[in-house]
């Protein structure tokens, strides 16, 4: 196990976090928003310690998506199922009274003392899903507009082309795969995905 632990209690828009060392002193603590500036400010905080691992309580559920975002930003996550850290919070306390950072606490002591914790791998369907939002936003704002102002392309802005199966024009540094933006573009006007 690393030296130092960063334990969190997430939600959906918000996460709190507790840091502590392989002796259990807690390094520091905090409540942060799940939007990028308050996520950047956690990311920031944690990267402070070198020697870390993020424990995350319910990577499966409520703590999915944070969970995935500190995996693809090259972060070391461990699953800390509920109960293991409702057991640590009994032990901990005397009581099982939650509080968020009573919570936080939980779960990285329970991440400290735990062996053989799942460690969290990149979700494919959820980097698939942002390479479609990502390619979908692309194409929405290379959408050409008819002379009408319409975005619904018409064969009087491609002449000889099918009604709505025009391709937007793609920047030169334009990095989503071709077949994405043409997937997505298609999806967009309405045609089966081929």
């Amino acid at each position: 196990m690393a030296r130092v632990i960063i334990g969190m209690d997430p939600h959906k828009r918000s996460a709190t976090i507790e840091v502590i060392n392989d002796r259990e002193k807690v390094l520091a603590q905090g409540r942060f928003g799940t939007d990028r500036a308050g996520y950047q400010t956690m990311l920031k905080l944690g990267r402070q310690h070198k020697d870390r691992i993020w424990a995350v309580d319910g990577c499966n559920g409520i703590g999915k998506h944070i969970a995935q975002r500190l995996v693809a930003d090259g972060e070391i996550v461990v699953d800390v199922p509920a109960k293991l850290s409702a057991r640590a919070r009994v032990f901990d306390t005397g009581q099982g009274r939650k509080t968020d950072p009573v919570d936080a606490h939980s779960v990285a002591v329970a991440a400290l003392r735990s062996k053989g914790l799942r460690q969290v791998v990149v979700d494919d369907a959820t980097v698939a899903l942002r390479l479609l939002s990502t390619a979908v936003t692309v194409w929405a704002a290379l959408t050409p507009t008819c002379s009408t102002g319409s975005t619904s392309c018409c064969s009087s802005c491609c002449p000889g082309a099918p009604r709505n199966t025009c391709q937007p024009p793609r920047p030169a540094n334009c990095s989503i795969p071709s077949v994405l933006v043409t997937w997505s573009a298609g999806l967009a006007a309405g045609l089966p995905p081929s």
